[in-house]
């Protein structure tokens, strides 16, 4: 049984806080922490926490508690984790891990060096569709990975500090692409390096100082190309999607819209629908499990279950502190309109990944580039000449 101390009583809390007290759960959130008295006491009275308080301090040090759950805005996150090692307390971090990669490998250090357990909380790695998309290519399914896609759009966030640079950091990017780059190393392999990068931004629709659109890519050591999309113009709720393609297949994921649950109504269903939704009228997509959908009970098990077995969850501070580090060189992309590097202080994967280019024999003279069923019943070949380099093309 753990004790929890929650910072932060946003939508972000209450999912953490929902999904702890949830399934029957010993573990229970003990202290609520907000920066806004009437939001921490009307928050622990919804969500059953016993006690609230506006002093951080008193949240984090409480003698009840064994771990800090951080769900504050972007730049309160390093205060926050550093207060938590000194309280020698477990500590789980919301993602963005940081504002950028130095407060990330601090905070990095900081835990590593207290010898502190440490978790990243991206739930989107740990939504169900997820865990069994990173199986399936481990597993080889689609074979050597080629192209990694993640999309995620809606309408804009829920809080003012989200559209505020100085506490957030950035805009849809931080916001969002953080999720995206994290999905994509996932998928292309977290031990192969992130060499490179180029990105897109525009302020397109609102009038704030940080981007509302993005468009990325992330190179990686082996060849493997990661693309991302956020946007927080995007009318029609939220729309989570991710996708990978190899060499041998291809796996799509649709997480938010369009996942069989569709409701037509003229009068409305009178409240929430779905995290993002726009209207209460008309065609709805609710989410049956809403926490297990979008990560959360999954990510908190895995979490727990590492802290009590004394091992490393999925999700460390050191893949908060990567993201951190890809999106550093993201932002100075935009700014140059260039490829720009990832520059990984501490990199702890493996050096010199190459994507193998290994090509199929047709026969002796030649190489084969496409074999296809054409609509008359006879196979086209694409062949290369080995000798040559010519390409050539035969029907049987």
């Amino acid at each position: 049984m753990h004790n929890v101390t929650m910072l932060g009583a946003g939508l972000i809390g209450m999912f953490y806080t929902l999904t702890l007290h949830s399934n029957r759960s010993p573990d229970k959130v003990k202290v609520l922490y907000s920066r806004s008295e009437d939001r921490a006491r009307e928050s622990a009275e919804a969500w059953g926490v016993e006690r609230w308080t506006t002093d951080m301090d008193a949240a984090i040090n409480d003698p009840e508690t064994d771990i800090v759950v951080i769900g504050l805005p972007n730049s309160l996150h390093k205060e926050a984790v550093l207060k938590a090692v000194a309280a020698g307390k477990a500590v789980l971090c919301t993602k963005p891990l940081a504002t950028n990669a130095a407060d990330a490998k601090e905070m990095l250090d900081a835990v590593e060096e207290a010898g502190v357990f440490h978790g990243y909380l991206e739930d989107l790695i740990y939504t169900p569709k997820v865990l069994k998309t990173i199986d399936a290519v481990q597993k080889g399914v689609v074979g050597k990975v080629l192209w990694t896609r993640s999309r995620e759009t809606h309408g804009g966030p829920h809080s003012a500090w989200f559209w505020d640079p100085e506490m957030a950091g950035g805009g849809a990017i931080i916001d969002m692409g953080c999720h995206c780059i994290e999905l994509s190393r996932a998928m292309v392999g977290k031990d192969i390096r992130p060499v490179e990068v180029m990105c897109w931004a525009d302020t397109q629709v609102h009038p704030i100082e940080v981007e509302d659109h993005a468009i990325g890519l992330i190179k990686y050591e082996s060849g493997a190309i990661g693309q991302f999309e956020v946007s927080w113009n995007f009318a029609g709720g939220m729309d989570l999607r991710d996708e990978v393609s190899g060499t041998e297949g291809t796996i799509w994921v649709n997480h938010w819209l369009r996942t069989g649950f569709e409701i037509f109504t003229r009068v409305g269903q009178e409240g929430y629908v779905a995290e993002k939704a726009e209207g209460e009228t008309g065609w709805l997509f609710p989410v049956g499990d809403e926490l297990a959908e979008l990560g959360y009970v999954p990510m908190f098990n895995e979490m727990l279950n590492a802290l009590d077995t004394g091992i490393e969850p999925r999700e460390t501070f050191y893949d908060g502190y990567v993201v951190n580090a890809i999106m550093d060189a993201v932002y100075r992309s935009i700014d140059s309109k260039r490829w720009e590097p990832v520059e990984i202080e501490d990199w702890r994967g493996v050096e010199g990944a190459e994507l193998s280019t290994a090509f199929t024999d047709y026969d002796a003279e030649h190489l084969l580039v496409k074999e296809e069923l054409m609509p008359d019943g006879r196979t086209k070949l694409i062949l290369k000449e080995k000798s040559t380099g010519k390409i050539i093309e035969r029907l049987t």
